[in-house]
């Protein structure tokens, strides 16, 4: 059973809103795909801070991959964990493990998270070198 989680809502979150690094407003401003110049508004920015109910697409991660100044990889891996979640099979590489980090535990499970970072990030070295 693959393991979900809110990854996208909560990285965004850790940035935008009152008291962050940006205002919902600011945020919509830098965040643009840089392929196709595309910009999500004020109001799905603050639908995602306050974790409503929003679609990802694949512009949308590529947006936010620009505003929040994190590989695309790494967001594609937020969207992911929030979407379908996790199984064994798909932790191939480093972004799943980098989200991880970055997104930091669920409460009360820090302990837990760090192992299961270490975990996948050792198993994407062994799949990359061998």
């Amino acid at each position: 059973m693959p393991e979900q989680r809110d990854a996208l809502t909560e990285l965004v979150k850790q940035h935008v809103g009152t008291g962050k690094r940006w205002s919902t407003r600011e945020f919509a401003a830098v965040a643009v795909d840089p392929e196709t110049g595309w910009a999500p508004g004020k109001s799905l920015v603050a639908k995602i801070v306050g974790g409503q109910n929003y679609t990802i697409t694949p512009k949308l991660v590529s947006a936010l991959a620009a505003g929040l100044e994190l590989p695309r990889e790494v967001i594609g891996a937020a969207a992911h964990l929030q979407t379908i979640g996790y199984t064994t099979e798909e932790l191939t590489g480093d972004a799943p493990a980098t989200l991880l980090r970055t997104i930091g535990p669920v409460a009360g499970s820090a302990e837990k998270a760090r192992a299961v970072a270490d975990r996948w990030e050792a198993e994407a070295a062994v799949s990359t070198d061998g």
